[in-house]
């Protein structure tokens, strides 16, 4: 009996970095699903997925009270959050890890570190 993949939530608008994002995991053997809104994100986290990642820049997700809401539940506040954004940002990192964020870095720092992460979430 095959055993499910372990899942990652990924909140993100860039296709690039989407694309990215989708060959780590694969490699990682870790199944990747991209949500868009707050809600869903929140939902979602339920079914408790190993690690949420998180575009601190993605304004209309909210990605700061969305934070503060999975860590706020019983039921989610043990998933692993990480939040990327541009690494001139101090005062967003700052806001971020104030919320609850488990790992706030520059995304070229998080780009060059995802197979390592990866696989760490991956069991």
């Amino acid at each position: 009996m095959q055993k499910e993949p372990k899942r990652i939530l990924a909140v993100v608008t860039d296709l690039f970095f989407s694309v990215k994002l989708t060959d780590a995991a694969k490699r990682a053997g870790l199944a990747l699903e991209f949500v868009k809104e707050s809600e869903a994100v929140l939902e979602k986290a339920k079914d408790k997925p190993s690690l949420i990642i998180l575009d601190l820049n993605f304004e209309s997700a909210n990605p700061l009270s969305l934070i503060t809401s999975l860590k706020g539940n019983s039921a989610t506040k043990g998933i692993s959050l990480i939040g990327y954004l541009s690494h001139i940002q101090v005062e967003l990192k700052q806001q971020a890890q104030d919320a609850g964020c488990d790992m706030v870095l520059a995304r070229s720092a998080f780009s060059q570190n995802m197979p390592q992460i990866f696989k760490r979430h991956s069991g």
